[in-house]
């Protein structure tokens, strides 16, 4: 009985090992527009459709960053730096919308390091999903964008992927300088 106690102790230590040094875990928010403070208000003069760029509230601390101009969506998270703020607009070249739910992925010091988003992309008769994965944007870095990509519909199991993304990418994405990609399948 005291070897198989022991078997068991080393098996959990090797375990803990090969774990990762922090356990992620999901708090979700939702994005109220209504609770949001206009930055750049819809002009209905502007050719092209309207513009509007909104900052809301997000999880604690941490903003959302929310812009809309010709039916496309973007979105950033965090602490985000000026230029960000008023020049950033990563989206997809196809119309879309957001669903408003934002899975937060939350390190073991509380903070909040990346973000999930699912994307609808396309036209009502040739609609995608797709699942942005951001980095968050910190008090000492203000750096904020997307990490990658995963389709929602071509992948068996999109949000655990998503995750996957998120958790090994995140943290050291570094933003401007790396580029985000699509993970798993990728349909049409």
């Amino acid at each position: 009985m005291r070897a198989i106690r022991l078997v068991l102790f080393a098996s959990g230590l090797a375990i803990a090992a090969t774990s990762p040094s922090f356990a992620a875990e999901s708090v979700y928010s939702d994005l109220v527009l209504d609770r949001c403070k206009p930055l750049v208000e819809p002009d209905p003069n502007e050719p092209g459709g309207d513009f509007m760029s909104t900052l809301c509230p997000g999880l604690e601390g941490y903003k959302v960053l929310f812009k809309e101009g010709d039916l496309r969506q973007s979105i950033h998270y965090g602490y985000l730096k000026k230029s960000i703020v008023d020049h950033a607009f990563e989206s997809f070249g196809s119309f879309n919308n957001m669903n408003p739910k934002i899975e937060w992925r939350i390190g073991d010091d509380g903070m909040p390091y990346a973000a999930i988003q699912r994307f609808f992309v396309g036209d009502a008769e040739n609609q995608g999903q797709v699942l942005a994965i951001s980095r968050v944007g910190q008090p000492g870095d203000k750096e904020g964008c997307p990490v990658g990509y995963v389709d929602a519909l071509a992948n068996k199991n999109p949000n655990e992927l998503a995750r996957e993304v998120a958790d090994t990418l995140a943290r050291t994405f570094r933003c401007g300088k790396d580029v985000a990609d699509y993970h798993g399948t990728r349909g049409p």
